[in-house]
């Protein structure tokens, strides 16, 4: 039998008791491979962008004050001499009088002030024809208009993303400080528990948890490290179980967590070192059977088996500590609101979780409860956008009551 059942709250404050509190570390990561890492230090831009003067359109370089005074039918005449290119320091000054041919990001000439539009002149030969003003600094873009040398273009702890790769890019950063990525050991255990890409023999199911809790993993900013499966053996267990600790800095399993005769795990854990358990069992459904352990100052999750019920604890528990290793905060955008399309109901005494599919209803999104919301049904994961978390002492969430969903993903939208 399992001891008296913790809350989840109870659970959580627990294991962050015995969780490191502050990420891992940091290390250098070229730019090209930063993609989904967390800054570890202030990106602060040594020079200018754009580095200098630059026109923002297509047409010809001039002094502002000389088109002053053009009226529609009366342009002015200025002699072009000379054209800038992008990619070249120009070698030509402007003076009264004159202009230069110049093309959008090119900079600007010494002398000029202004860049009149390819719409508003005529040329004629080296003669060009202006039929409206421009005003100082018009259709130039300035330098360091964009960035400031000494500005601080990232924050310490910015998730970065294509945006923000470009913005590195752009201030010449080659390489940048990000933190350690965690390293997490996924083991699955059990008889049943059948590798992937052979005839599934009779009595056996696929290994399902290896793959989703993997991904889960690098989802949440860890580099997952699949052991493969193992029998519900003390011995060999414990084996593999000391070898995780000491190549990663997370161990998850799945299986054997139970009170079944071959439900091993629970002893195995608190025989790895000091404390051991930590955290046996949850008032929670599903996933009651939940087992953490601390050793040497590294976590065990042990999961259920039953693929819902090891993935709904995995974010309810894992996730948040594998994103503080990695430097990452809690994500806000996980979770939007939402009205029932139906009544939900909760297990006695235990905080709930229903699984949900989010669809337009008339007045916003509508969470519709996921048919088949055994353990152990696969589709549930597939079918679910998030869940529904009921209250220990709450009976049932009523149809268009609005509630909160929490998301296995962003949102594409």
């Amino acid at each position: 039998m399992f001891r008296r059942l913790m809350t989840l709250d109870e659970a959580k404050q627990i294991i962050s008791k015995y969780s490191p509190s502050e990420p891992l570390g940091s290390e250098e990561v070229a730019l090209l491979r930063a993609y989904n890492r967390v800054l570890a230090e202030d990106a602060i831009s040594t020079l200018d962008i754009p580095p200098f003067n630059r026109s923002t359109v297509d047409g010809y370089a001039v002094r502002a004050q000389d088109t002053f005074g053009i009226e529609e039918d009366r342009p002015i005449k200025l002699k072009v001499c000379g054209t800038v290119t992008v990619g070249e320091k120009p070698r030509i000054k402007i003076d009264s009088g004159e202009a230069a041919e110049i093309v959008t990001g090119a900079p600007i000439p010494n002398g000029a002030d202004a860049v009149v539009m390819l719409e508003d002149i005529e040329r004629k030969n080296d003669q060009l024809y202006v039929y409206s003003a421009v005003a100082k600094d018009e259709n130039i873009m300035k330098a360091g208009a964009d960035i400031k040398k000494g500005e601080t273009v990232l924050r310490k702890n910015h998730l970065l993303t294509s945006r923000e790769i470009g913005a590195l890019a752009a201030i010449g950063l080659a390489k940048v400080k990000a933190y350690v990525l965690p390293r997490v050991t996924i083991i699955s255990t059990g008889a049943e528990v059948a590798k992937l890409g052979r005839k599934l023999p009779a009595g056996k199911v696929y290994d399902i948890n290896a793959y989703s809790l993997s991904t889960a993993v690098q989802e949440s900013r860890g580099i997952p490290i699949y052991l493969g499966v193992f029998p519900d053996d003390f011995g060999k267990m414990r084996q593999v179980l000391a070898k995780a600790l000491s190549s990663s800095d997370v161990v998850i399993t799945s299986g054997g967590v139970s009170i079944g005769p071959k439900d091993v795990m629970p002893k195995v854990l608190d025989s790895l070192g000091k404390p051991g358990i930590i955290v046996y069992g949850i008032a929670i459904k599903p996933g009651k059977p939940v087992t953490v352990a601390s050793v040497d100052g590294k976590l065990i999750f042990s999961l259920p088996g039953h693929p819902t019920s090891a993935l709904l604890v995995f974010y309810l528990l894992v996730r948040p500590i594998i994103e503080r290793l990695a430097g990452k905060k809690a994500d806000e955008t996980l979770q939007v609101k939402a009205v029932t399309s139906a009544r939900m109901f909760s297990a006695k005494g235990r905080r709930t979780f229903i699984m949900v599919k989010l669809k337009d209803g008339p007045t916003g999104l509508m969470a519709e409860p996921v048919a088949a919301g055994l353990s152990g049904a696969i589709t549930t994961l597939t079918n679910a956008d998030g869940f529904v978390e009921i209250a220990e002492n709450q009976q049932f969430v009523d149809a268009g009551e609005k509630v909160t969903v929490r998301l296995f993903k962003k949102p594409s939208c």
